[in-house]
C-alpha cells in the first residue's frame, strides 16, 4: 500500500485531533506513535472511520505513503523530534517532506531545515495555535522553511486550518525558521494578553470587591465590544464555572502559580537579543515567575507592608477606565510583537508580511480578536509601519482611552495591586512618543566608568571625556577619588 495522503507520527492530543482534522476533510492519513499502547487506543477509537489506518513501525508508514511523501510530526519538541527526524531522514527520499508542528524553538527548525536539505528532502516548520479544540476543528497555521515543502502539503494544510473574514487562516511565511518564529511571538502576544486580563481581574477582584459572577458580566460586555477576543470570552466562561465540591466559583479554588512552557521566555530573549522593545510580553513572563514563588509570597506578605487594596472608588468610575486600561494594553501586545517580527524579519532575511500574518491570526488560534482585522489593513496600507499605534484607528483609540489607562495606573498603585503589563505597555508607549529621553545621561555615565564614548546633538562623530581629570582640574583636587 503506497497510496496514503499524509503520515502523522504523535498522538497526544494535538496529533490525534490533526489526523482527525485530516480524514475529516477527505484525506487519508496514517498514524505512528512511539508507544504502542497509544497507537491502539487511537486505533480503537477511530475504528471504522474513512481513511484513518494506524501502523506500529515507521517503516510501515513510510511504505503507506504516496509520493512525494507527507509526513507530519506532532510530538513533544527537543530531543524527541530529533531523535524521529533522524529516523525519518534516514527513510525517505529525495523530495518527500517532513513537517514540524511542534513548539519548537526557532534555532531548532533553522538546524533540521539543513539537515533535511543536505539529504535532498523538504523541511517546513508549522506552527499550530488553537489548543485541542482547533486541533479537531480548524487551528491557525504558520508555516515557514522548505517553499517546494509547503506546496506539497498545502492542499492539506488550508483544508484543515480555520476560515477567518479573510479567508483560511493558513499560510507560508518565509524561509527557515520563519513559521516557528512567528508562532513564537504568536505565543509571546497570548502570554501579554494573558497577563493583562488578569491585572484586570485583580483589580475588580481585590480593588472593587467584586464576586465573580459580577466580573464575568464585565467581561461578557468587553467580549461584545471592541474587546471582542477569544481569551476575553473564556476569561467571562471561567468566572461562570461552578465547583462542584463546594459549590463556589472554581476559579477561586485554583492556586496562584502560573506556568510557562518556554515560547513567551524565547520571545523575550530573542527580543532581547536583536534590539526590539517587548517589555510588556517580557513582564507577562516574569510575573509568571513571581507567581511561582508562593511560599515566598506566602511569607514576605506577613512582613512587607502597603496599602490595603480595597479602593474608594465607585464600580461605575472605575470600570470603564479599566477598559481603557486592558483595550490599550491588549493593542500594545500586538503592537510590540508585531514590532519584534518586523525587526527578525529584516535581521533574519524572513520577508514577513505582517498583513498576512494578522490575518492568520483572526481565526483558530488563541490570539485571535476582532481587532485584529483593523490590524491587518494598517500593514496593509504601510508594509513598513514601524508602531502600530501611529496607524489609525489606533493613534486614536490611543487618544482616547490614554486617560484612563493613567488613572487606572493610579488607582492600582495606590491600591498596592501590580499591574506589571499594563504598566510596562503605558511605559512602552510613552517612551515611544517622547523625543527626548534622559538616555543622554546614561550615555555619559557608561562613557564615565568605561569610555563607551558618545554622540553629540550638535555634530558628527563620536566623543569622550576624560571625566574624573575634568572633575579634579575644576575643583582643585581628587575628591571624586
Amino acid at each position: 500500500m503506497n497510496t496514503v495522503d499524509i503520515g502523522v507520527i504523535g498522538l497526544g492530543v494535538m496529533g490525534r485531533n490533526l489526523a482527525l482534522n485530516i480524514a475529516r476533510r477527505g484525506f487519508s492519513v496514517v498514524v505512528f506513535n512511539r508507544t504502542r499502547k497509544r497507537t491502539e487506543e487511537f486505533a480503537g477509537f477511530s475504528s471504522g472511520r474513512k481513511g484513518v489506518f494506524a501502523v506500529y513501525d515507521l517503516h510501515e508508514l513510510i511504505s503507506s505513503l504516496s509520493r512525494p511523501r507527507k509526513v507530519l510530526l506532532v510530538v513533544k519538541a527537543g530531543n524527541p523530534t530529533d531523535e524521529i527526524l533522524a529516523q525519518l531522514l534516514q527513510l525517505l527520499d529525495p523530495g518527500d517532506l517532513v513537517m514540524d508542528a511542534s513548539n519548537a524553538h526557532f534555532a531548532d527548525s533553522e538546524a533540521r531545515t539543513t539537515r533535511a536539505e543536505q539529504r535532498g528532502i523538504h523541511f517546513v516548520g508549522v506552527g499550530v495555535s488553537g489548543g485541542e479544540f482547533g486541533a479537531l476543528h480548524g487551528p491557525s497555521i504558520m508555516a515557514g522553511g522548505s517553499y517546494q515543502g509547503y506546496q506539497i502539503a498545502r492542499p492539506v494544510l488550508e483544508a484543515i486550518a480555520a476560515q477567518g473574514p479573510a479567508g483560511t487562516c493558513c499560510a507560508y511565511f518565509g524561509p527557515s525558521s520563519a513559521g516557528h518564529y512567528v508562532k513564537m511571538v504568536h505565543n509571546g502576544i497570548e502570554y501579554a494578553i494573558m497577563q493583562g486580563l488578569a491585572e484586570a481581574y485583580d483589580i475588580m477582584r481585590r480593588g472593587l470587591q467584586m464576586n465573580a459572577e459580577e466580573m464575568a458580566n464585565v467581561f461578557d460586555v468587553w467580549n461584545h465590544g471592541e474587546l471582542d477576543a477569544y481569551l476575553v470570552g473564556i476569561t467571562a466562561a471561567i468566572l461562570r464555572r461552578i465547583d462542584p465540591d463546594t459549590g463556589t466559583p472554581l476559579v477561586e479554588a485554583i492556586l496562584d502559580t502560573a506556568a510557562q512552557k518556554g515560547t513567551g521566555k524565547w520571545a523575550s530573549q530573542s527580543a532581547l537579543d536583536i534590539g526590539s522593545p517587548s517589555p510588556a510580553i517580557a513582564a507577562a513572563v516574569f510575573a509568571r515567575v513571581v507567581s511561582s514563588l508562593k511560599q515566598e509570597r506566602i511569607e514576605a506578605e506577613k512582613v512587607l507592608t502597603g496599602p490595603a487594596p480595597a479602593l474608594s472608588i465607585a464600580r461605575e468610575v472605575a470600570i470603564p477606565d479599566l477598559f481603557s486600561a486592558t483595550y490599550v494594553t491588549t493593542i500594545g501586545a500586538y503592537s510590540q510583537g508585531l514590532r519584534q517580527l518586523r525587526d527578525a524579519s529584516a535581521g533574519r532575511g524572513y520577508r514577513l508580511n505582517l498583513a498576512e500574518v494578522a490575518r492568520v491570526w483572526m481565526a483558530g488560534c488563541i490570539i485571535r480578536s476582532k481587532l485584529l482585522v483593523p490590524i491587518s489593513e494598517a500593514f496593509k496600507a504601510r508594509p513598513d509601519l514601524p508602531y502600530l499605534f501611529l496607524a489609525e484607528p489606533f493613534r486614536t483609540i490611543w487618544a482616547e482611552h490614554q486617560s484612563g489607562l493613567r488613572r487606572t495606573l493610579a488607582m492600582a498603585r495606590g491600591a498596592g495591586i501590580p499591574v506589571p503589563v499594563i504598566s510596562s505597555t503605558a511605559d512602552a508607549i510613552d517612551g515611544y512618543r517622547t523625543g527626548c529621553l534622559p538616555a543622554n545621561l546614561l550615555q555619559a555615565q557608561r562613557d564615565y566608568f568605561g569610555a563607551h564614548t558618545y554622540r553629540r546633538t550638535d555634530r558628527e562623530g563620536f566623543f569622550h571625556t576624560e571625566w574624573e581629570a575634568a572633575l579634579t582640574t575644576e575643583r582643585g583636587d581628587s575628591w571624586i577619588n
